[in-house]
């Protein structure tokens, strides 16, 4: 008989439920959590008092239609694959939609994780005062995005390639220097050689190897120009590459991940966002920092802290030569810290003049004493 009663009970409260969701009137609807996915959505929304009046599911034919009958209200959604997308879609249609970082939402959840959890823990988080949101990105941005990350999977595809033929070799006793150009300027030489330890088959291995390694470095140069065609024609990117170490590559990706600069209050702001400043642990009025935090951007982080090394190593070879390094701020740094602390430095001072230059709409002006 208990056992009857739990059943009995547990269908009164789904037949409740979807009860609920079905008479939900739409017009107490204020705020709503929405949890993404490829095929199901789901929906969790409260009204101005915060009391839940509608959770459902939706599959992606119902979505358009569903939120184009909605009134006007909050959304959140969590800053994922799609997100973007929907919204620029849910935009159109008169609502103010919010992104999210997945990690600020996580202390929302309750219980355990599932869809109806997630998007309660949504809801809930887009509506605390203090939440941090994403800036979405338009359609001219994400294909830009698209272009160095489709990039960048060609080069550490190419460079796995390269490290095989170079293993392969070293099995037979030849060691092959780091380069991009090494395996196409030497490689044919050794399979040319008739008279070296190569098997045959190893030498149709390396053929076919070295035809992809050459491949994706056509692919990617390829990428590189309909970039540099973007950066021709973007006022803001070649603004940016007046900046010492800003080139081509990191100009389009700061223009296209940060946009205009208004979602940021500061430069420090911008440089806290691509992880260049110290992790945190203090406690006890002790103030203890860390290694860098590698928040945001690991890609964008990357190419800047790439681009302070370029500057470092001309300025270091200037002073070597007995010349004078034309950045008195970065020798005075390169005198009192080391040289990776002081790249991590110079690309935060890069992000900030980078925020100046998009957020105000000025032009980079060097100086001779940088402070």
């Amino acid at each position: 008989r208990p056992l009857f009663i739990g059943i009995e009970s547990a269908i009164v409260e789904v037949l409740s439920v979807n009860y609920t969701e079905r008479t939900a009137p739409m017009s107490k609807i204020s705020v709503i959590g929405l949890d993404l996915a490829k095929n199901v959505f789901q929906v969790h929304a409260v009204d101005d008092e915060g009391e839940t009046v509608l959770r459902k599911q939706l599959s992606r034919r119902q979505m358009q239609p569903f939120f184009a009958k909605l009134p006007p209200c909050l959304i959140g959604m969590e800053a994922c694959g799609g997100a973007h997308y929907w919204c620029r879609t849910l935009t159109d249609f008169g609502h103010r939609v919010r992104l999210m970082a997945p990690a600020f939402v996580k202390p929302y959840l309750k219980s355990n994780k599932n869809d109806r959890n997630d998007a309660e823990a949504i809801c809930e988080a887009v509506q605390r005062p203090t939440m941090r949101f994403v800036a979405p990105k338009s359609p001219a941005q994400q294909a830009v995005l698209h272009l160095h990350h489709a990039r960048r999977q060609l080069v550490r595809h190419r460079v796995a390639i390269g490290n095989h033929i170079r293993a392969v070799l070293a099995e037979y006793g030849f060691c092959l220097p780091q380069g991009v150009k090494v395996i196409s300027q030497r490689l044919p030489a050794l399979l040319e050689d008739a008279e070296n330890a190569l098997p045959m088959l190893t030498r149709h291995l390396l053929a076919e190897l070295k035809a992809e390694h050459d491949a994706l470095i056509e692919r990617a140069q390829r990428l590189e120009v309909q970039l540099k065609a973007w950066h021709a024609a973007s006022e803001q990117s070649q603004r940016l590459q007046g900046i010492s170490g800003v080139g081509v590559l990191t100009a389009t990706a700061l223009v296209a991940t940060v946009g205009n600069g208004q979602a940021f209050r500061s430069g420090r702001q911008l440089a806290a966002y691509l992880g260049l400043v110290p992790r945190q642990a203090s406690t006890g009025g002790k103030d203890r920092l860390l290694g860098i935090s590698k928040r945001g951007d690991g890609y964008l982080r990357s190419l800047l802290i790439h681009g302070a090394r370029s500057v470092i190593r001309h300025i270091r070879r200037r002073l070597q030569a007995g010349q004078p390094g034309g950045n008195p701020w970065v020798e005075a740094l390169l005198q009192r810290c080391h040289v990776n602390e002081a790249a991590v430095a110079l690309a935060n001072k890069m992000a900030r003049v980078a925020w100046v230059l998009l957020a105000r709409n000025e032009r980079y002006q060097p100086v001779s004493a940088e402070v």
